[in-house]
């Protein structure tokens, strides 16, 4: 009998960005989490840190000194110091910006340009350089040098006012999500503009222009925060806290089980609503005055999620999913870190993923977002140590003979 023939499949495409270079002048979360994105996907990073290092190598959980955080956070880019304070040190920078495509900074406003590394002086070297500023408040406007961190930006943009408890709890701060979401998502919207600005500088028919991309913290949530400012403008309605539910639908919160655990349930379309009260025993509400509608049932969410409750606490949180899925509702457990690792979904795409670090032998990681099939990005390494790639990058990109790179050491420049 002839062997069917085999099927290949056909080699993955290269990293889509492959061949674009960034500098990456930033420190703490924003613009390094911009530029871990383009890296993932495949742009080569080189990373300025001063010779004392980004403090984010020290947060979060350590082991021998090293941070776990660091190992995904610094990822697929490459470490330079460079004192920017010397004069031989900016200069190295300028020589640097020449090689690069990009550059992604999260200074506060006018900081390079003090230090001689303002964009003008940038683009006399590479006069097409995209430069992303990522800060506080924007690059201008009368609140331009206030300083700021991340939870200020998701404090003027509002989400930590609908990040607090329910109505009527006022003794307790507003909650923060539990990461720095106001950060990333800046650095989700630098990298968005700078994969645009290159895309009408590079493409066919593009102009050959330089741009500026100029991202706020604040604006970045802000811009994030769906019906709130329409809702105000056309009706003065300040949008408020609504704890776990949602307020445009019902039902959808999060439910207690038998076994302490919490289960969302999104069950807000009609016939997501009839499976619901037809699988807890309550299918007289179906159609019933108050719950025939989505709005009715917004208006009596309290009591519809009374009686979800009393159905819910006499399972235990997995029973809860196994009924939920067998009704094709809309559910999960409020996920740990535990169940994110184990969860079979997120390991079958690679989102979670063992990684060799020399450091830690293996450590788990997020994989990339987006999933692109075709063209998978890959954690090449992990986040390298301090100064890790002077040598190579210097020596590479610049030309230095490893004698010259060795006194800049010596100086104290790099």
């Amino acid at each position: 009998m002839t062997p069917a023939p085999q099927i290949s499949s056909p080699p993955p495409l290269a990293p889509m960005l492959a061949g674009l270079r960034v500098l990456e002048i930033g420190h703490f979360v924003a613009a390094p989490f911009c530029a871990r994105l383009l890296a993932d996907l495949g742009a080569d990073v080189i990373k300025i840190e001063p010779r004392t290092g980004d403090p984010a190598r020290q947060w979060g959980a350590m082991v021998d000194g090293r941070s776990l955080w660091w190992s995904m956070h610094g990822r697929n880019k490459r470490s330079v110091t460079i004192d920017l304070k010397s004069e031989k040190g900016r200069d190295l920078v300028l020589q640097l910006v020449a090689q690069c495509d990009a550059i992604v900074e999260n200074f506060r406003p006018g900081q390079l340009q003090r230090m001689g590394l303002g964009p003008d002086r940038l683009r006399e070297i590479r006069p097409d350089l995209i430069v992303a500023h990522v800060s506080g408040y924007g690059q201008d406007g009368p609140g331009a040098g206030r300083a700021a961190f991340g939870v200020i930006g998701e404090a003027i943009g509002g989400l930590r006012y609908l990040t607090n408890h329910a109505p009527g709890v006022v003794d307790l701060p507003p909650v923060r999500v539990g990461v720095s979401i106001g950060d990333s998502i800046a650095g989700l919207y630098a990298a968005f503009g700078v994969v645009a600005a290159l895309w009408q500088r590079d493409r066919a028919h593009g102009d050959g222009k330089a741009r500026t991309i100029d991202v706020a913290l604040t604006e970045s949530i802000l811009s994030m925060m769906e019906g709130m400012l329409p809702e105000y403008g056309a009706l003065g309605k300040i949008k408020q806290p609504t704890g776990g539910a949602i307020s445009t639908a019902a039902p959808s919160n999060a439910y207690p089980s038998a076994d302490g655990e919490w289960v969302l349930i999104a069950a807000n379309s009609e016939p997501l609503f009839a499976s619901l009260m037809r699988l807890i025993g309550r299918p007289e509400l179906i159609g019933a005055p108050g719950y025939a509608s989505n709005p009715e049932r917004v208006a009596n969410a309290a009591q519809l999620d009374h009686v979800i409750t009393q159905w819910s606490r006499t399972h235990d949180a997995d029973r809860l999913v196994a009924l939920l899925d067998a009704a094709d509702i809309p559910n999960s457990k409020a996920f740990t870190a535990a169940d994110c690792a184990t969860d079979p979904q997120y390991r079958a795409r690679g989102m979670v993923r063992e990684v060799p670090d020399r450091h830690f032998g293996t450590v788990l990681q997020a994989g990339m977002v987006p999933h692109v099939p075709e063209s998978p990005g890959t954690i090449r390494w992990t986040g390298p140590d301090l100064g890790e790639h002077n040598h190579a990058v210097l020596g590479e990109l610049l030309g230095l003979p490893s004698s010259a790179i060795h006194a800049l050491e010596l100086e104290g420049i790099i």
